[in-house]
């Protein structure tokens, strides 16, 4: 078996009510993570992708958050709804969806205006 064109990781990680940071998914479970692996399989790209689910990525006030390898993109405040244009446009065609992409600047830092 050849090796994943792309290999992306779909946050699961719950935390409990009142904790200090939020959590990419409530229950554990992800809406987002079944939509990915579905329309990838109905465009064909089951061979070539690999969509798995993941702990946590460290960039919760982003959630949910997802990353894509080898480009190294991450998506966040992601929802089932964006699942089809991350399949058509990123995994499909090659082309990030800038629209969902976190800033680089946002990335494992403290300094981010969107950290609490």
């Amino acid at each position: 078996m050849p090796a994943f064109e792309r290999h992306v990781f779909v946050c699961h990680n719950s935390r409990p009510a009142g904790a200090p940071r939020p959590s990419c998914t409530v229950d554990g479970k992800s809406d987002l993570h079944a939509r990915l692996q579905q329309l990838a399989k109905e465009a064909g790209l089951g061979a070539s992708i690999r969509i798995n689910k993941s702990g946590c990525l460290d960039q919760c006030e982003h959630g949910p958050m997802m990353v894509v390898y080898p480009e190294g993109v991450w998506y966040g405040n992601v929802n089932a709804e964006d699942a089809k244009a991350i399949v058509t446009e990123h995994l499909a065609a090659g082309r990030p969806v800038e629209r969902l992409r976190v800033a680089d600047d946002c990335l494992n830092t403290k300094s981010c205006p969107h950290r609490g």
